[in-house]
């Protein structure tokens, strides 16, 4: 029996705490048809150099209070394997509660985030691997548009009391 060895620079694990639902969603946005994997599946590592050959994220669905403490915001080059782990969590306040458009877009930015500390790990070890062109790519896969958060207009109002009074007509 031969194995097949898989090529892909960007892999996903997923850790489950929830119910039936949430598992079927998330599974569905991870390896669907139209899932991140098959997204992102024509990217190799060989495109890339030769210092890393997968960057995993690790996916935790509503892990327990000791997992989300202890758990770091990137994991250490491991040169054996020549990978990088990434934690990502999803929760009901940052994944189950949004919009279909919304959960896309929370995974796009996470990707595109995590993948700006892999940035810096791979320059700290001096690691033979274009980042930069891995997250254009990424990003072009995955239609990213940065939403830029709009700062609130300054109406005048020096403080919350000021606001309201207006408000209450105190």
């Amino acid at each position: 029996m031969t194995e097949k060895i898989d090529e892909n620079i960007i892999g996903f694990f997923a850790s489950f705490n929830a119910d039936e639902t949430d598992l079927e969603l998330v599974k569905d946005y991870l390896w669907s048809d139209s899932g991140l994997k098959n997204k992102l599946a024509h990217l190799k590592w060989k495109n890339y150099g030769r210092g890393l050959q997968i960057i995993l994220f690790q996916i935790y669905v509503k892990p327990i209070p000791y997992l989300r403490k202890n758990l770091r915001e990137i994991e250490n080059y491991r040169p054996k394997e020549k990978s990088i782990g990434i934690p990502i969590i999803l929760d009901n306040e940052n994944f189950f509660k949004l919009s279909e458009t919304d959960r896309q877009q929370f995974f796009a930015e996470s990707i595109v985030k995590k993948l700006g500390l892999v940035e810096l790990k791979v320059k700290r070890n001096k690691l033979d691997f274009d980042i930069v062109q891995l997250i254009a790519d990424v990003k072009k896969s995955l239609n990213y548009k940065k939403i830029e958060k709009k700062p609130v207009a300054n109406n005048g109002y020096n403080s919350l009391w000021q606001r309201a009074k207006t408000k209450f007509n105190l």
